[in-house]
């Protein structure tokens, strides 16, 4: 391994993410790392068709199967609804492929969900005027999150949407019929009820390019987020212990069989999550402890060790808020956007969805994607690339 390849796991962590606006603790990616992408086609259909958990499940699974290939390494990734992004060195680029190549089969054959990936060197991004910086969000344990700054991430993100069959970066379904290594992926806990009325994916981006700009405007929509809320984003975190529920048998049983079964039949596979879980629940039902599940230690851990808040050159929400508190922040975005400042897009539901990552209980590891229900971020996009789209084509077509 080269030194180099180490360049993630030397960065020093930031502790909080109002630093997300701050430039300084931000660090550009080696200019010879590769930009990894999933991205579910059609998801939108999807999701209205009501197939919104199997959508999330499909877009952790690009994150997971990368780790697992690489499991040496410490890689950044961001979790986006519908898909991931995840920069590996040059050397590991080869085993992301392979992985991901298994993974668009896989989810072709267990879920019926086309899943596009591709690769795009972080020189690439460069030569056009973008680039790819990063900063690392420490939570706790040595669970991080990766921030993306400089817009590489979304324009590598907008070539995979619009590549065509034969374009060089997307790589192709695997020839064989290896299914890719899931461990840890899950989805066992019930949805998270919102406290206060609503829960609100928001998405936001600076319509200005450059550093200045998106500087600006992620000080700025935080800023008038805090205040509207009267109290910091944190606060209003879409989960909390006491929201944490777990029935059995787990609610995503079949997803988690059929995305883990591996080389083993989906039959066996159930039979192991059902005995795992009611362990599981009898520690949760008894607010116990069994061999390395701690029922009170592993919820509070959880609360921490979740994405509710990130930026991957767009600012990424989930928060549980009131309805006046949604109609106060759907104003401020769309005054923001008739003044020419950003790109938004806003979902609502009555709850939000969790898939987690769970590396090692021993040494509590692990990592959980927050979404808003019954589509979320998937349709909040939907909503900002119209806007981009809109004023792509100008006042007079629009």
């Amino acid at each position: 391994m080269r030194e180099e390849d180490d360049f993630y796991r030397d960065l020093a962590p930031v502790a909080s993410f109002e630093d997300v606006a701050d430039v300084a603790h931000y660090q550009s990616v080696p200019d010879d790392w590769v930009i990894v992408l999933g991205d579910i086609e059609g998801s939108t259909e999807h999701v209205d068709a009501g197939r919104y958990k199997s959508v999330n499940m499909v877009g952790a699974a690009v994150i997971s199967a990368v780790l697992n290939a690489l499991p040496d390494l410490d890689i950044p990734f961001v979790f986006g609804g519908d898909g991931a992004a995840l920069v590996v060195p040059p050397t590991e680029a080869a085993a992301a492929r392979t992985a991901l190549a298994q993974l668009k089969s896989h989810a072709r054959q267990m879920f019926d969900l086309e899943l596009r990936v591709g690769t795009v060197s972080v020189a690439a991004v460069r030569v056009v005027g973008f680039d790819v910086r990063v900063m690392k969000l420490e939570l706790g344990q040595g669970n991080a999150l990766a921030m993306f700054s400089g817009g590489g991430i979304a324009a590598a993100s907008a070539w995979l949407g619009q590549a065509s069959r034969e374009d060089p970066m997307l790589i192709p379904e695997s020839e064989d019929a290896t299914p890719p290594d899931l461990e840890g992926l899950s989805c066992r806990w019930e949805p998270l009820d919102s406290r206060r009325g609503v829960i609100l994916s928001l998405i936001a981006c600076a319509r200005q390019p450059g550093e200045t700009a998106e500087r600006a405007h992620v000080a700025r929509v935080t800023a008038a987020l805090g205040d509207i809320l009267g109290e910091d984003i944190a606060a209003a975190a879409p989960i909390s212990s006491e929201q944490l529920k777990f029935n059995w048998p787990p609610a995503g049983l079949s997803l988690e069989a059929r995305a883990t079964a591996g080389g083993k039949s989906q039959l066996r596979r159930r039979s192991e999550i059902l005995a795992q879980s009611l362990l599981q629940y009898v520690c949760e039902r008894f607010d116990t402890r069994i061999g390395y599940y701690d029922a009170p230690a592993y919820r509070e851990e959880m609360v921490r060790y979740t994405d509710f808040q990130k930026y991957d050159d767009m600012l990424h929400l989930v928060l549980d808020v009131t309805m006046d508190q949604a109609a106060r922040i759907d104003m401020f975005m769309r005054a923001e956007h008739s003044a020419g400042r950003l790109y938004y897009g806003a979902h609502h539901a009555r709850a939000a969805l969790m898939t987690c990552l769970v590396f090692s209980l021993e040494h509590s590891r692990h990592i959980h994607f927050i979404d808003g229900a019954e589509g979320g971020f998937t349709l909040a996009a939907r909503d900002l690339k119209r806007q981009i789209a809109e004023a792509a084509r100008g006042p007079a077509e629009a």
